[in-house]
């Protein structure tokens, strides 16, 4: 949230100045993500992830960026919001690819396509719900989850009730974060916008910062897929997320001026 004030503190300055940004690939390792015709959500994900750190060190020379993973590792779901805030990361963003069920008809499959970019909040439809199950799902993968999670269940409705309770001082400039990158995939990358929406991730939940979770687009529809799959489809998605972040960090510290 942003305040105001005629007069910044040395330390209300360092709060607005965005200068380190957690860029999170989902997936990874044994966990493979949602699965197209001929690709993989972990494998799209890193791409989009190294790409879009690439563009970052190259025109924001004072951001720093920290990567949950860079390779094909599998990182524990609660790992990558505690690398986030160990790092006193400004922004947070992960990256991912949606999909229908597998048993829904492929005539159908290939009617849904683009991307939606959620903050931290409770469900408001069913679809938002199983796309935060199916994220939340590699929880089941760690070792130990129950006793991490605290008994969390990433397949039970009554788990998600914790998420009622969830309020955050990071809420508003997360929703200016996504609402930003929804723009830009909408107007400059000229993609289908499904809109900001809210579901209960983890590993937003955990974060102690401004924080969005981007799902790129839908690999269960195969003209959608090949587009996620093309190094020049990666690296628009890439720009897209570089510019609503830069946008971001302008309107931030703008208040500082």
């Amino acid at each position: 949230m942003i305040f105001l004030f005629s007069a910044f503190t040395e330390a209300d300055k360092r709060d607005l100045i965005v200068n380190t940004v957690v860029i999170d690939a989902g997936h990874g390792g044994k966990d493979t993500g949602t699965i197209g015709q001929r690709s993989r959500e972990k494998d799209i994900a890193l791409k989009i992830a190294l790409e879009l750190g690439k563009i970052i060190k190259k025109n924001l020379k004072d951001v720093k960026v920290i990567y949950t993973r860079s390779g094909d590792k599998f990182i524990e779901l609660e790992q990558r919001a505690q690398i986030a805030n160990k790092n006193g990361a400004d922004v947070f963003i992960s990256i991912h690819c949606n999909s229908l069920p597998k048993n829904t008809p492929q005539s159908r499959k290939d009617k849904i396509y683009g991307t939606e970019t959620y903050i931290m909040g409770m469900h408001t439809s069913d679809a938002n719900f199983e796309v935060a199950k199916r994220e939340n799902a590699v929880i089941l993968m760690e070792e130990d989850n129950k006793e991490v999670y605290e008994g969390f269940d990433p397949t039970s409705p009554e788990s998600y009730i914790l998420f009622s309770l969830y309020q955050s001082a990071y809420l508003e400039n997360s929703l200016r974060l996504a609402e930003k990158i929804e723009k830009q995939f909408k107007e400059r990358v000229k993609r289908k916008s499904r809109g900001v929406k809210q579901a209960g991730f983890w590993v937003l939940y955990r974060t102690s910062m401004p924080a969005v979770l981007v799902e790129a687009g839908y690999l269960s529809n195969r003209n959608e897929e090949k587009y996620l799959s093309d190094p020049y489809g990666q690296t628009l998605i890439a720009s897209g997320l570089f510019r609503a972040f830069r946008d971001y960090k302008n309107e931030i510290e703008s208040t500082l001026n």
